[in-house]
């Protein structure tokens, strides 16, 4: 069985690289870009932009052997609906969710702050989820979608570290899957929580899951052969 060189110990793959899926999460011009809700917050976007071309090189590398690509994006219906006060009223800045910003409404399904990047745009045939809270399992249809395509194992990237990252990999690790983090594709607005973060994940003999590089996890893919068609 091939493996990922991985803390805390080598993360074993799948015999058959179908059932593996990338999970992007959140590389969104809202968290991403100026003038976006990240850096309205008081944020340095420039300490996500930093990870760009690891999700790129990770991104391609899962084109090129026909695997699965899930992307997700925080957001929420226009009346919001789906957006609890609560989770408005946190933060107790000028702009919140649903106001008007240079991107248009914050955190809105369908604004511009709210597409993906222009260097991590999806392909038609790849999936976007859409997601009301930090979780990516929370009111989607991820864990539906991946149990219909066999997917048990999932290699993380995104944004941010400590929040939508780490919520959606516990929710995935309580739901069976084996979970690897991408160290070098993974950022925070605040690196001493990122590697908070990780420590966290790998703890107890990988009570989340694992954490590798970039480097060793294209590494592990390479090494591994593929059939059948990827989530979509």
């Amino acid at each position: 069985m091939p493996n990922i060189s991985a803390l805390p110990y080598d993360y074993s793959l799948p015999d058959n690289l179908s059932q593996i899926a990338l999970i992007i999460i959140d590389m969104q011009r809202d968290f991403l870009e100026p003038g976006g809700f990240g850096e309205i917050l008081g944020n340095d976007v420039s300490q996500l932009q930093s990870i760009i071309p690891a999700v790129q090189t990770l991104q391609t590398a899962f084109r090129e052997k026909g695997l699965s690509i899930i992307q997700t994006k925080e957001g929420h219906s226009p009346n919001l609906y789906d957006c609890p006060p609560s989770k408005r009223a946190r933060g107790n800045g000028k702009l919140t969710i649903g106001d008007v910003g240079p991107m248009g409404r914050i955190l809105i399904l369908g604004e511009p702050g709210n597409e993906i990047i222009g260097p991590l745009a999806p392909l038609d045939r790849e999936v976007v989820i859409a997601k009301p809270g930090k979780g990516a399992f929370y009111h989607t249809k991820l864990d539906k979608m991946l149990r219909s395509h066999k997917i048990t194992h999932l290699i993380f990237t995104g944004v941010t570290t400590e929040v939508c990252v780490q919520s959606t990999m516990r929710e995935a690790n309580d739901r069976g899957y084996e979970c690897l983090l991408v160290e070098d594709a993974t950022a925070s607005y605040f690196p001493t929580l990122k590697q908070a973060t990780l420590e966290m994940i790998r703890a107890q003999g990988g009570i989340i899951g694992w954490t590798a590089t970039l480097k060793d996890t294209l590494a592990g893919i390479h090494q591994t052969e593929t059939s059948s068609a990827p989530a979509g």
